[in-house]
């Protein structure tokens, strides 16, 4: 078991059940079925629900298989540092998944599945949350995020915990993505001096590392689309509402979501269909019960025919591959159309948008921890943990330091009417935007370039983004956001970015499907230590 942060310091409702074969293999002779099968990191989440459904495989060979695999990739060899810990008790899951099958209840394509969760959800058992600060190191609640108890239900076993940009990558202008005080620096898996983006980068790269059969990141804006544009796999920013927040870090309660992270779109779909829900606790998913349904229904490589699609050029895209994608689209039978973006005001929504993430962040954040379970965590404020970072500086602020904590902790509060009107400002810029795109131009999906290639990493000197980033008007919006592999720039990989209205989550899950499969793009990551350029 993975335990390096105690180092650092001393559903949806389940799928219907289905009747199971009468059949279930012994752990050997699913191990040896699945050997046979390939190597694991060329089977996804779907090729293995599929043998667990069949009675080829077992949850247990599949989870003991991935955890041998962590500690061969993350912990030794690459040592992508991309998972802080696994659960002592996944083969227990594992297990007890089984027993139902050979008793003859199969819950549906999430049954024995083994996932990784970033760590800044909380998951029942006795590892910490932390979002990657050792500010947090006791707090172990053990109790599940309401969407994680719906991946339990559908019978997926928590594998373990992510690595993060700590604190969701809110702690400082000049931060490195990746890093965190508990879990160090995650790795890229296709050249190991790059940087996986963030904040979800742990989930990113054990996506793309086949560290598990799916990952869960959250984004507020690009967290869970920029790792996995640049680590090269398929993610999913849901519309905010769709899943619920509860027992999630926060950062931003308008912006803030979490969503799946695989190596493929119907694997998303899959793992959105159990995450998804109305939690009357979280205001914001009372919806979401209209709007949710078994995402993987009707993806379809003929997805495209009689689909139209906008698309948002960036100057700084990269022309051969947005081309390439654009012609894939076409030969699909999609019918794709220039978008005017010109008189999107980005400055203007991105100043409220900062506005507004300060704001929640100091309100939000103090509500989080004010409500956990006496006797875990003495901090209460997020004044508190900007003293804990100075009084543990030689861990915490090695690299880089707290200015956005420290601006935010100079917030007034939600009812600031400065923070009121960043927020009406940025929202209805965004929401505007992407709603008269939609209109105007009769457009099913807009395309976007999703990110640039991944930079060297350089500790205590900040990142180094280049290329566009399509994050910001979905985040501000909350509307949904697909990243599918696009290509490969420079051997870096760069993701194809498809854009819906609010609630169209299936929609754009149908476009990316049908994308994915006529463009074949994704790449395999190779662990390189470096480009040959470098």
């Amino acid at each position: 078991m993975k335990l390096k942060f105690l180092l650092a310091v001393s559903c949806a409702l389940a799928q219907p059940a289905a009747a199971a074969p009468t059949t279930a293999p012994s752990t050997a002779q699913a191990s040896l079925n699945l050997a046979q099968k390939g190597p694991l990191e060329n089977l996804d989440l779907s090729q293995l629900a599929n043998g667990i459904r069949d009675g080829a495989f077992n949850s247990e060979a599949i989870t003991a298989a991935y955890l041998a695999r962590i500690a061969a990739i993350d912990d030794s060899g690459p040592k992508l540092n991309a998972v802080i810990a696994t659960f002592p008790d996944a083969l227990d899951q594992a297990r007890s998944m089984d027993a139902e099958y050979r008793a003859g209840r199969y819950r549906g394509p999430m049954h024995g599945i083994p996932i990784l969760v970033k760590d800044n959800v909380e998951v029942a058992g006795p590892l910490p949350t932390t979002a990657g600060s050792l500010a947090l190191a006791g707090n172990i609640t053990n109790r599940d995020a309401p969407f994680i108890a719906r991946l339990r239900a559908a019978g997926a076993v928590i594998l373990g915990k992510t690595n993060l940009s700590e604190w969701a990558n809110i702690r400082s202008r000049n931060s490195t993505s990746g890093w965190s005080a508990v879990g160090g620096l995650t790795k890229n898996p296709h050249a190991l001096d790059r940087n996986s983006c963030g904040s979800s980068s742990g989930s990113g790269a054990a996506a793309a590392a086949a560290l598990a059969a799916g990952t869960i990141g959250t984004e507020t804006d690009g967290s869970i689309t920029c790792p996995a544009g640049v680590n090269g796999v398929v993610g999913f920013k849901p519309t905010v509402g769709l899943v619920s927040r509860r027992f999630v870090i926060p950062i931003s309660h308008s912006q803030d979501t979490a969503g799946p992270m695989t190596r493929s779109v119907r694997d998303a779909a899959i793992m959105l269909t159990a995450m998804a829900g109305s939690d009357p606790q979280d205001a914001a998913t009372a919806d979401a019960d209209r709007w949710r349904g078994d995402y993987g229904n009707g993806l379809s490589i003929d997805g495209l025919k009689g689909m139209r699609i906008g698309v948002m050029r960036a100057p700084n895209a990269n022309t051969a591959l947005f081309d390439a994608a654009i012609a894939t689209l076409k030969a699909g039978g999609a019918q794709v159309v220039l978008l005017d973006t010109s008189k999107i005001d980005r400055q203007k929504i991105g100043q409220g948008e900062f506005k507004v993430l300060l704001a929640e962040l100091k309100a939000d954040l103090a509500s989080y921890l004010q409500a956990l379970p006496d006797g875990l965590v003495p901090h209460k404020t997020l004044a508190d943990i900007i003293a804990f970072n100075k009084a543990y500086a030689n861990t915490e602020l090695q690299y880089f330091g707290q200015d956005i904590f420290e601006a935010a902790d100079k917030e007034k509060g939600l009812d600031d009417p400065a923070y009121l009107e960043a927020l009406a400002t940025s929202r209805g810029l965004a929401t505007n935007a992407l709603n008269q795109m939609f209109a105007s131009n009769k457009v099913d999906v807009i395309i976007a370039q999703t990110n640039g290639p991944a930079w060297v990493s350089t500790l205590g000197k900040g990142d180094a983004f280049s290329g566009p980033s399509a994050s910001q008007l979905p985040a501000v919006a909350g509307f949904p956001h697909l990243t599918v592999p696009m290509g490969l720039s420079g051997g870096l990989p760069i993701g194809l970015s498809f854009i819906g209205p609010k609630w169209h989550d299936h929609d754009i899950l149908k476009a990316g499907f049908a994308y994915e499969q006529l463009s074949k793009a994704r790449v395999a990551p190779e662990f390189r230590t470096q480009l040959e350029s470098n």
